[in-house]
């Protein structure tokens, strides 16, 4: 059998068992002098069961490696394993199902279908798995209630403010309850109160025993939200907070 009929199978993950694991990972985008080293050797475990933030400055690589990490982008070189599948030996037609079946990403810029209504973009992931489109625009809409958005299922995207939008995409990487939930910024376009609501609802939707939950923010509001915290610069992790204590990369994988 391989990585990717044993991952597809979703064997049971025990809670705090490494769901992710990188080892000097790396990645360079251009040639010669205008090459940018995006990623300079990432060194991490990503518990399951946990929330793991990715802080740091702008441009240090957070949204390249969460990009890595849902398998839109490939690694270079280095180690990377998600749920035990190395994705870097799937064929893109396997990849695309694997992303289907195990990713839920909450975009930074939203990328909303402006074609189609509210619900229709949050049951995306659930039609490309099967479901009715029924049944899936009904689902949508339940989901759509629990973050406010009640009612607003036959809207147009664009007739959204920025903070629905984005409470849009965040319901659209949720509905298929996905293994790995990757998320960009997403809090940046709400206040604190909905800011908080949103991440609990993240939270408690996707820190179980097979899952984890995976957030790029600069918002300090919601760090005491994170199990740990990744510190990220010039593409190297520099520093892992967890809970309370503060490792050094390499102390946290003596």
């Amino acid at each position: 059998m391989d990585a990717f009929a044993n991952n597809s199978a979703h064997a049971p993950v025990s809670a705090h068992a490494t769901a992710i694991r990188l080892r000097s990972v790396t990645k360079t985008f251009g040639r010669g002098e205008s090459a940018v080293k995006a990623l300079q050797g990432i060194d991490l475990d990503i518990p399951a069961g946990e929330l793991t933030m990715l802080v740091g400055p702008s441009g240090c690589g957070k949204t390249t490696l969460i990009s890595i990490l849902a398998g839109l982008l490939s690694r270079d070189g280095g180690e990377l394993a998600v749920f035990g599948t190395d994705l870097a030996t799937l064929r893109r037609d396997r990849l695309a199902a694997w992303r289907r079946d195990n990713v839920g990403f909450i975009f930074q810029q939203f990328n909303l279908v402006p074609q189609l209504t509210v619900a229709e973009n949050v049951s995306v992931p659930l039609v490309l798995k099967g479901e009715s489109v029924g049944a899936a625009v009904r689902k949508a809409n339940e989901l759509l209630a629990t973050l406010g958005l009640d009612g607003r299922g036959k809207s147009a995207p664009l007739k959204l403010s920025g903070g629905q939008q984005q409470r849009v995409a965040i319901a659209r990487a949720l509905i298929h309850e996905p293994r790995l939930l990757v998320c960009d910024e997403p809090t940046s376009a709400l206040d604190a109160e909905l800011g908080r609501r949103v991440m609990e609802l993240i939270r408690g939707r996707s820190t179980r025993p097979d899952r984890a939950v995976v957030v790029v923010t600069h918002d300090d509001r919601i760090f005491n939200l994170a199990d740990s915290i990744a510190h990220v610069n010039d593409g190297r992790i520099d520093q892992l907070t967890r809970h309370t204590s503060v490792t050094s990369s390499t102390g946290a994988h003596a």
